[in-house]
């Protein structure tokens, strides 16, 4: 077995720390807040900066990879001795494969120009060389920066989606395309001392599934890379994604602000799970700044959530506002952008603490996964990760590379759904047997210049009602074609609903109504179809009422 006689130089591997709540929750600073921003230094908007201390591994993103044939061999069976940081070189980075004759020199110049690590893997050792010339590299993140930018060559999200956490280096060794999927439900240590030397985090390991993957872990930077985050989790729905969220920021005994329009399901937990822990909230209409203030001004809220678009009505919030007012409290700011998706909408950079979605819909794409994402500050989502890593909810990491290999499409499918949606919200606004469409890109929608001040598209979801009654909209429905009637929304088939009937059947029609939810109220999910097919369908449906 031939071991490398590299000299152990490099900084040491930092690896999480067990859950720990004996400290007090990060606060937003009562001025600024806790932000993230996404600016580059030309001053661009767009989010270009995206963090990687999601990852267990903290290695610099620009090495070599200097691995075995053994080693590369058996990456398909990775365990905790074969996953290991890899990362494709840059410009700056040492040709791929340097002799280790050449890697590590006697002389201290040589010393000071190179680095090396050992890495073990499986009963051989893998050897990563680094230039030092690197650290001084802007593209690269190093033990206490806050962030990394990624190459100048991924100038937009849908080249970020396709390659972020994958092309630029992911936690595992090998030389295919595609993200492995790593099947474990634990890692093992090859003897004691590597147990006790990760305990004292001098080894990094993820320990146990519940607690990471390196699977997920490529799809929590991917999205963080989207979202200008420093930190991703990825979680089994959506609805984990939101519930352990309020878990995790809000004390027993604390308050919350949220608006009038959003998921059922959200709802009946603020009503019925929170006040069992002595947790109140203040609803508010989405567009009273004035209501949000009074609640700041009379009450500790802790946090203020809300969804935007929200659900169904695609209600908009002014989410720097909201920030500015909510951090000048002290109060964290949580947006549900899961209708707007990280392409149309950066909720961070525009002030929010933290974004959360469910990647059962676009992000997944496909119809076939169940996943929800929380991303924001590394100190806040950490808050989240060690509470998660009690209650579980653990995505398997098939379900990641579903969604991972579902987002390399995203920026094609959200191109084509935000047409879509804007031109039948056009058609549907002015046909004889729609009373009202909501849709936030039409310019009556009550906040359709907000709209177009956050967003760079509007969604592929639009809300209209039918000129009719229950049954009549339900007639409708039947004669669509095309969409699947379900719920969900975001993928490439289309979908369509009557939220009376599918989401709040159990509710009399007078209690419904408190909720703005009217019989003939139909919520329509466009998928990639092509236009003129999904026209025509609707049109005909139209036809038979």
């Amino acid at each position: 077995m031939a071991v490398s006689s590299y000299a152990r130089a490099f900084p040491s591997f930092e690896c999480r720390s067990e859950p720990d709540f004996s400290g007090s929750l990060p606060r937003p600073n009562a001025t600024a807040g806790v932000r993230f921003s996404g600016k580059d230094k030309s001053g661009s908007s767009r989010s270009q900066v995206y963090g990687l201390s999601s990852l267990i591994f903290r290695f610099p993103p620009n090495f070599v990879r200097q691995l075995s044939i053994k080693a590369r061999r058996n990456c398909s069976n990775i365990g905790v001795a074969q996953i290991v940081a890899a990362s494709w070189s840059n410009n700056n980075a040492v040709p791929d494969f340097t002799p280790a004759a050449n890697a590590v020199d006697s002389s201290a110049s040589a010393s000071a120009a190179v680095t090396a690590v050992g890495i073990t893997a499986g009963d051989e050792e893998v050897a990563a060389v680094v230039e030092n010339k690197a650290f001084n590299d802007e593209n690269v993140q190093i033990k206490g920066s806050t962030g990394v930018k990624y190459a100048s060559f991924l100038n937009s999200d849908g080249s970020v989606a396709i390659h972020a956490g994958e092309r630029l280096g992911r936690g595992i060794v090998t030389d295919a395309i595609t993200t492995p999927v790593v099947n474990t439900s634990a890692y093992f240590f090859n003897k004691t001392s590597d147990l006790i030397d990760f305990k004292e985090k001098r080894r990094a390991s993820f320990e146990y599934g519940r607690y990471g993957n390196p699977t997920t872990v490529v799809l929590e930077e991917k999205i963080s890379a989207l979202e200008g985050a420093e930190s991703t989790l990825i979680v089994a729905s959506g609805m984990c994604a939101s519930t352990v969220m309020f878990l995790a920021l809000v004390p027993a005994g604390g308050h919350i602000v949220t608006t009038t329009d959003c998921y059922r399901k959200t709802r009946v937990f603020i009503e019925t799970i929170l006040p069992k822990m002595g947790i109140t909230a203040t609803v508010i209409d989405p567009a009273d700044m004035g209501a949000l203030e009074l609640a700041l001004n009379q009450k500790q809220v802790d946090l203020f959530f809300t969804e935007s678009p929200t659900n169904p009505f695609l209600r908009c919030v002014d989410i720097e506002l909201v920030s500015k007012l909510c951090h000048e409290k002290g109060a964290l700011v949580c947006i549900d952008g899961t209708f707007a998706t990280p392409l149309n909408q950066k909720a961070l950079a525009l002030g929010a603490d933290l974004v959360v979605h469910s990647a059962t819909k676009f992000l997944g794409g496909h119809n076939d996964v169940l996943a929800g994402c929380i991303s924001g500050p590394e100190k806040l989502v950490s808050v989240i990760r060690n509470l998660h890593h009690i209650l579980g909810g653990a995505l398997n990491p098939n379900a990641a590379y579903l969604i991972i290999r579902g987002m390399k499409t995203l920026h094609l499918r959200v191109q084509q759904q935000n047409s879509t949606a804007l031109r039948m919200a056009e058609i549907l606004e002015a046909h004889p047997k729609v009373k009202h469409v909501y849709y936030p890109g039409l310019p009556s929608h009550p906040e359709y210049h907000l709209a177009k001040k956050q967003m760079t598209g509007f969604g592929g979801v639009v809300s209209f009602e039918v000129d009719g009654d229950l049954l009549t909209t339900a007639k409708f429905v039947d004669a669509l074609r095309i969409p699947y009637i379900a719920p969900s929304f975001g993928g490439c088939e289309s979908i369509v609903d009557q939220p009376a009937i599918m989401s709040y059947w159990d509710l009399s029609q007078s209690d419904r109504a408190k909720y703005g939810i009217m019989d003939n109220l139909v919520r329509f999910s466009f998928g990639v179809e092509d236009f003129e097919d999904v026209k025509a369908d609707i049109l005909q449906a139209f036809e038979s009422i």
